[in-house]
């Protein structure tokens, strides 16, 4: 299909100019995103209401919405607010990936199934699939949903551009997916595929009758930058396509409805829905339904992670830590504010990491009561290598929480964090203690530690976070600040820094959706004022007063506002001549996200996401989603603009509204300096006016480093990635620098030579050592750094996949040995009184890998099986006739996915004799390829 904006949505942008690869096909909903989202949010549906179901709850969606369907699949299991923001990310995630297939392998026929490259086709998408159930299974979900994305393009694509739905077929072609199966029947390249289309454009019947006759499978030629195609070839078709125009002329393309092609473009459409599913489906095998849905972002808002200082001086910092997460974990236990992943990351020097992730609360609480302070003796640790393994492993849009009592030694990270902060949007706070045994250690730098402190400022700044610094006696009131932020629905309304201070007033608008809100000063020497909507006003120095309460600890204010808030718009008065930051926060599902983005043109022209810093001197352009309490009905967006932290500059954009809460925002004038993004609206089940703020800054450069990630890297292997950085400003010698989270072995170019306003290539390489586990995720950031005194320099952020080569591709299978049962009564409520047990064997064959897991779904009931390392596994489950089906998943080592289901039949008297036959052969389709069950009637 063809790829639009790459945006969330079901409708496809419609621009100015009328270009055919933005129009609105299938009547706006028959895109690659649209065709994604529709399978994604059927799939997710269906594993919430099977967990539901095993869990003996309801699942009841209020609404057809994301945020709707959050809420039903995650809200009955606790009590609180459910924010639909994750699973909205990961959802732009899969999309923005799928699209930009069309941008960066626009003239690959693998990519696209053109030019009848079926079986180098066929392997991108088996490859891509091992690379996900891998990075699923070592929870690396942001590397597998890229993955996805982008394999979803090549799948989808098969069935618009290749003539399957010509030959008559309505179920997806299984062969496809299993690289154990012959791809059958294909036209030869010297078989002639087509008729002339004499109008030059699109005919209907241009397929030859022989074709159609022997059901041969040809895909079209596609030319961007020649004519050429062999002989009687089909061609793609369209205006960017240069083989149209040689005989055969015209093209087979499905991508857009038009009047030569509206049943077949409908076929395409369905089947490609239905492949996508099946896709999904063997994914969900592989992972188990709760991991299922993790990868898809449905999981509780709240991680909690902490990157602790474990050397000498810290042992009361430690036992602090300690204490938060045993709070967090104890306090939170069964609301939707209780996190939903862990992640510890000690560093020592020159020790750091590594970094352990769990979703076990217990397991949490093992890890931090393990540490212990020793090591170091010098000033400087290495604090900032472990922000980076943070940053690196944890979920997207994290709070990070930084314990040390020293300055970073590894201060030549400082831009690769940044430009990490920049791409997951995650907050980092520090919490920075200095007296007893940590200054006497290192009392020689106690000097240079008040000047590079700023560091950490700057970090804390840019991410939207705060750095307090505070005295170990004093710790324990200054992390009250991580109990706050460990909730669900987090947002921000507001958030200043002035350096140096000055005497100003902000104010901000609060809604009535909001609760728990919270303002955060940092800085020394302050005073201010508070004023609420009715003119009542409270000081700094009032601990406890009309509209909340104030607590100071180091150069922290915590000010926590009385439950009974007035809506409207407060005020805070600053004064002060030093620098402070100023943060307003609050949870409510009001929220948005967002990406920036830029054009790209070629056959199918779209968006792309910027990795780096967005291009200076060019009009900034953001895809934004807002979320409402009962989905994108229930909120009307005002304006969007982007304003800076620092500054007073705010710079309104305009907006393109594109349905279902979905936006394009255009600024043409971009800031200066360090920008936010700063949204206003009304919430429409409340009536009152929000304002949103993003915590991530943003500037432009004139500088731009791309690069493409077309495979998954293999252990043992070196791995070379080309890059190429553009430059509008002067050229020269530019450096580079690249680095990765694994501290990986790595060959980068020093410098590289740009002409004015001009590009350069390069390449590094990356050596994989031989004993790395498949499913490892590898976060490589490049950098380029302009000549001359403003060092002007944008980053690249990329995510690699180490895959182990895959040889086992064949599913395991399932005999049933024996089936007892009682009739099951006709009645539904006396059901309970009535039981039924299945008995089969399973095995993965003689040359497979082994049945790894076992399990069954569709179905409530107990599963018994015999130990999985022997050859053939016995299987037993039981259940009552209120649960008339069961669905067995196995899982091999090597992940292939099978599936069988079996089903009772109410009151249906004895069963048949030839489903009652012993040893009854049902193979376990797999998942992966499956058109449909194998269902037994019993």
């Amino acid at each position: 299909m063809m790829s639009t904006v790459l945006c969330m949505s079901f409708l496809a942008l419609v621009l100015s100019g009328g270009a055919w690869a933005f129009s609105p096909i299938g009547d706006g909903a028959s895109t690659h995103v649209s065709i994604t989202e529709k399978a994604v949010l059927q799939k997710v549906t269906e594993v919430c209401r099977a967990i539901a179901e095993s869990e003996g709850r309801d699942f009841t969606p209020t609404g057809n919405s994301a945020e709707e369907l959050v809420q039903a699949c995650l809200g009955p299991k606790a009590t609180g607010e459910v924010s639909a923001a994750k699973f909205k990310s990961a959802l732009n995630e899969i999309y923005i990936q799928n699209g930009q297939v069309d941008r960066d392998f626009v003239n690959s026929p693998a990519h696209h199934f053109n030019s009848e490259a079926f079986a180098l086709g066929r392997r991108l998408i088996t490859d891509g699939v091992a690379s996900i159930k891998a990075n699923v299974q070592k929870e690396n979900f942001l590397a597998a949903r890229e993955t996805l994305g982008r394999v979803l393009h090549t799948l989808q694509d098969f069935y618009s551009h290749s003539n399957w739905v010509d030959l008559g077929y309505t179920e997806p072609y299984a062969n496809l997916i299993r690289p154990d199966l012959p791809l059958e029947n294909l036209a030869d390249v010297k078989t002639p595929t087509c008729s002339d289309c004499a109008n030059g454009g699109f005919c209907s019947n241009s397929i030859l009758p022989n074709i159609l006759n022997e059901k041969k499978l040809t895909s079209g030629y596609m030319g961007i930058l020649s004519s050429a195609k062999p002989k009687g070839k089909c061609s793609h078709g369209g205006a960017a396509d240069l083989t149209s125009s040689k005989a055969p002329r015209g093209g087979i393309s499905k991508d857009e409805r038009r009047s030569d092609n509206v049943a077949l473009h409908t076929a395409a459409v369905t089947v490609a829905t239905t492949a996508t599913l099946q896709l999904l489906d063997d994914i969900r095998g592989a992972a188990g339904d709760n991991n299922y849905l993790r990868f898809m972002g449905i999981a509780r808002s709240s991680v909690v992670v902490f990157v602790i200082d474990t050397t000498g001086s810290m042992s009361d910092d430690i036992l602090e830590a300690k204490r938060v997460v045993y709070e967090i974990i104890d306090s939170k236990k069964g609301t939707q504010d209780e996190p939903s992943q862990y992640i510890l990351v000690p560093f020592n020097d020159p020790e750091f990491g590594p970094l352990i992730k769990t979703t076990n609360p217990n397991v949490m609480k093992a890890e931090i009561a393990n540490l212990t302070a020793e090591g170091g003796g010098d000033l400087p640790e290495m604090c900032l290598s472990g922000l980076q393994l943070a940053l690196t492993g944890a979920p997207a849009s994290s709070n990070i929480y930084v314990f040390t009592d020293a300055v970073a030694k590894d201060i030549e990270l400082k831009e690769t964090i940044v430009a990490l902060i920049r791409s997951t949007k995650s907050t980092v706070s520090f919490f920075m203690t200095d007296d007893g045994a940590g200054a006497r250690r290192r009392r020689r730098g106690v000097e240079s530690r008040v000047a590079t402190f700023e560091t950490y400022k700057d970090l804390a700044l840019a991410s939207g976070g705060q750095a307090i610094r505070v005295s170990k006696e004093n710790l324990p009131q200054a992390t009250d600040v991580i109990i706050d932020s460990s909730t669900s629905a987090l947002v921000t309304v507001l958030q200043r820094a002035r350096n140096p201070g000055r005497a100003e007033t902000f104010s901000f608008l609060l809604d009535e959706s909001l609760n728990n809100i919270t303002i955060y000063i940092t800085g020394n020497t302050i005073t201010f004022t508070l004023k609420n909507p009715a003119g009542v006003t409270q000081k700094q120095n009032e601990a406890n007063g009309e509209l909340g309460t104030v607590q100071t600890v180091g150069n922290l204010y915590r000010v926590r506002l009385a439950s009974n808030k007035q809506t409207g718009l407060w005020e805070i008065s600053m004064n002060s001549n030093q620098p402070y930051t100023l943060k307003v926060t609050g949870q409510s599902t009001i929220a948005f996200i967002y990406d920036f983005v830029e054009t790209f043109d070629g056959p199918h022209p779209g968006y792309a996401l910027i990795s780096g810093r967005p291009q200076a001197g060019m009009p900034a352009m953001l895809l934004v989603s807002v979320l409402g309490r009962k989905g994108p009905a229930s909120v009307k967006v005002a304006d969007v603009a982007l304003v800076t932290v620092s500054g007073s500059e705010v710079v309104g954009g305009a907006l393109e509204d594109m349905g279902n809460g979905k936006f394009l925002v255009t600024v043409t004038k971009v800031p200066a300096g360090e920008f936010v993004v700063l949204l206003n609206g009304t919430d429409v089940v409340s009536s009152t006016v929000f304002q949103r703020q993003s915590t991530t800054q943003m500037s432009v450069s004139k500088v731009t480093i791309k690069a493409v990630v077309d495979r998954s890297m293999e252990p043992g292997k070196p791995f070379t990635l080309p890059f190429t950085v553009m430059t509008d400003a002067t050229g020269g010698s530019y450096t580079i620098s690249g680095r990765n989270d694994r501290d990986f072995k790595m060959n980068v170019p020093g410098s590289i030579a740009v002409t004015t306003g001009g590009n350069a290539t390069g390449e590094l390489t990356i050596t994989v050592p031989a004993n790395t586990p498949s499913g490892t995720d590898v976060t490589l950031t490049i950098e380029a750094v302009a000549p001359g005194a403003t060092a002007d320099s944008n980053y690249a952020v990329l995510r690699l996949s180490v895959v182990t080569k895959v040889t086992d591709f064949t599913p395991p299978q399932c005999e049933m040995v024996i089936t007892s049962s009682v009739d099951c009564p006709a009645d539904p409520a006396a059901c309970s009184s009535a039981f039924w047990q299945l008995s089969a064997n399973m095995t993965d064959g003689v040359n497979g890998t082994g049945i790894a897991s076992l399990k069954h779904r569709q179905g409530v009931g107990s599963l018994t099986h015999t130990d999985l390392k022997q050859t053939v596994v016995a299987a037993t489950f039981n259940a009552s006739c209120c649960s008339l089906t069961v669905e067995l998943v196995a899982v091999d080592k090597a992940m292939n996915v099978g599936t069988c289901r079996f089903s009772i039949v109410r009151n249906a008297g004895p069963p048949s004799m030839a489903l009652s036959l012993p040893l009854l052969v049902c193979l376990l389709v797999s998942a992966l390829f499956t058109t449909s069950f194998t269902d037994l009637l019993i």
